[in-house]
């Protein structure tokens, strides 16, 4: 079972981000905030949670419900495909936490982060934890729901680009979708500031 928190008797937020590698579509970010009792309150949840990649799809589902019920706090946030082209995907990721923290219902006392890069935070305290999301439970309620949510976001999308298999691949550079990328071209949903193709292939952009 994971902690339960990183500081002890504090009001502590978890954040983490979903679809930083891939191709297509936003990069999203959560921040949740625990009760400090949840081990107790539902040991269910407490033994369940877990690095989202970790688990399958169906239950990071099933776990988003029971975070979200369970939560004091809790909050997702996206940043597209054009604020990461202008930003990079390092800053649109911090920018996406930041902004997931902005709206939380609850002030956090602490800050934790899966990671090992972080922007302060106003004037909340925050440590940068490696692999964090598979250590401290908010960070992996935090992964759960920035993942889930990010995946029915491509989802949608998928309906509009059926042929680049959004909903298989959610984005990232599978040889399915590099391969689509080198048939019909970009989408206005794509990165163009990555390397599509995986190589230094020329694109024509559907802006």
């Amino acid at each position: 079972m994971l902690e339960p928190y990183f500081k002890v008797g504090s009001i502590e937020a978890g954040c983490d981000e979903a679809g930083r590698g891939c191709l297509a579509g936003p990069v999203y970010a959560a921040a949740v905030i625990l009760p400090p009792d949840i081990c107790e309150r539902n040991s269910v949840l407490a033994q369940a949670l877990n690095d989202s990649k970790q688990l399958t799809e169906r239950r990071r589902s099933a776990l988003r419900s029971v975070i979200e019920k369970e939560a004091v706090a809790w909050a997702v946030v996206a940043v597209d495909n054009k604020e990461i082209d202008q930003l990079n995907i390092l800053r649109s990721s911090i920018i996406a936490m930041h902004r997931a923290l902005d709206k939380l219902t609850v002030r956090p006392e602490n800050i934790i982060v899966d990671g090992n890069r972080f922007y302060p935070y106003v004037d909340i305290p925050h440590t940068t934890i490696v692999k964090g999301d598979a250590k401290y439970m908010s960070i992996a309620a935090a992964s759960i729901l920035a993942k889930t949510h990010r995946d029915e976001y491509m989802l949608r999308i998928h309906e509009e680009y059926p042929q680049y298999h959004w909903d298989s691949n959610k984005g990232y550079p599978s040889p399915s979708h590099r391969a689509a990328i080198h048939q019909y071209g970009t989408t206005p949903y794509h990165r163009l500031t990555f390397n599509l193709l995986g190589n230094s292939a020329q694109l024509e952009f559907d802006f």
